[in-house]
């Protein structure tokens, strides 16, 4: 069975089955689906989220977020 990359980084535990059957338009509302469900729970939760994961992966979310200082320089993007 081949393994995928996780995000949460766990590498053992249980297989997770997906039909391999649905129609673009069934995947779209699953993706869909998720999207809203991950918006709502750190609409929630976003600064403890925020924090734990500073503290477990020494990252910070928004770190790419705060690209401006090339507009400030010149005005230009490019």
């Amino acid at each position: 069975m081949k393994t995928y990359h996780q995000t949460s980084g766990l590498t053992k535990g249980l297989d997770f089955l997906i039909e391999s059957e649905w129609t673009p338009k069934q995947a779209l509302a699953v993706v869909e689906l998720l999207d809203d469900l991950r918006d709502r729970i750190f609409a929630h939760y976003q600064l403890p989220i925020m924090e734990l994961m500073r503290e477990e992966r020494g990252i910070d979310p928004f770190d790419d977020l705060d690209d401006t200082d090339i507009w400030r320089e010149s005005g230009q993007p490019f």
